[in-house]
């Protein structure tokens, strides 16, 4: 093949590949007529308001220096309001001697590692089952999918005498932060599998076809082509694996032993009493509001991919 043939059709490839990335930009409107407009409108405010009730109800409890055990109206603001509660969270967020920073640095090492995981495990075991026929895929892929309905609880007994059996020198790994870790991406693999493959089933093959051409192999194509493709779905797998990761609680609780291996979950959770008057609900609302705020930072951060990830529906002939 002669370089200028290698050379234009390099710049196809290219073209197809950007052809692929853009998306419609068009700008058809349909005119809705103003009695449907309204209807509609009103709906919107009237789930927006359903979602931020509790979150307005969270927020005024966390301000109010008064510890009630709810609101005493639908002031956003309470009387007397202070960040007493946050300090409290911050200063002693457990029963337990352990710094809040600790906590969230556990919680994070948790995060981040089950994220990563999960993507990285994943997206090679669903471009296996999007690009390669092989005996038994369609079995395996039900595995998955059946594993995947199973709920967490019922795995927490077979992890627990699977991973109390393994051993790193003296320490089991049952009762450390990697095997917490191991317990949780071994429920958010199928997920991924299954969602990854499902957006890699819409990358037309033609581009890899064109990229061999070119010259590159299965590895470049899938590096160069599929990867740079499939970042939205990519984005929402690891979004979905760190808030399962920061939000985690049966595993920690049931495996781990160290205070000082405690996670935010665990900490949140101690605060409850045996009866509501019990619970400290100020200081409760106030510690949930600092747990929830990293996922909703790394959801402003990570918005454009993970929106376009979870809008795509297939690709336009």
């Amino acid at each position: 093949m002669s370089a200028g043939t290698v050379g234009g059709q390099r710049s196809v490839t290219g073209a197809n590949l950007r052809a692929w990335k853009r998306r419609d930009t068009g700008s058809d409107h349909v005119k809705i007529p103003l009695r449907r407009q309204l209807i509609l409108q009103t709906l919107c405010v009237f789930v927006a308001l359903t979602v931020l009730f509790p979150i307005m109800w969270v927020l005024s409890l966390a301000l109010d220096p008064r510890d009630l055990l709810r609101p005493d109206g639908l002031n956003l603001i309470p009387p007397g309001v202070s960040l007493g509660n946050f300090a409290a969270a911050l200063e002693r967020p457990s029963q337990v001697d352990v710094s809040f920073w600790r906590l969230a640095f556990n919680s994070l090492v948790l995060a981040t590692t089950t994220a990563a995981f999960s993507v990285l495990i994943g997206v090679f075991a669903a471009y296996v089952f999007s690009r390669v026929r092989f005996r038994g895929r369609q079995v395996l892929m039900l595995a998955v999918l059946a594993v995947l309905m199973l709920p967490t609880v019922a795995t927490i007994v077979p992890l627990f005498i699977l991973l109390g059996q393994v051993k790193i020198g003296d320490v089991v790994l049952r009762s450390t932060l990697a095997g917490v870790a191991f317990a949780v991406v071994s429920g958010l693999l199928p997920f991924a599998i299954w969602n990854l493959k499902g957006y890699l089933d819409t990358i037309p093959k033609d581009l890899e076809e064109a990229a061999a051409v070119d010259g590159a192999s299965r590895h470049q194509s899938f590096t160069k082509v599929v990867l740079p493709l499939a970042v939205p779905a990519l984005a929402v797998t690891a979004f979905l694996g760190f808030v399962g990761g920061w939000t985690e609680y049966y595993f920690s609780v049931t495996f781990l032993r160290d205070p000082n291996m405690f996670t935010l979950s665990v900490a949140l959770n101690q605060m409850v009493g045996a009866f509501a008057t019990e619970t400290p609900w100020g200081k409760f609302c106030a510690f949930a509001i600092l747990f929830a705020l990293p996922v909703s930072v790394v959801y402003a951060i990570f918005q454009r991919w993970i929106i376009g990830g979870l809008a795509v529906g297939g690709v336009k002939g």
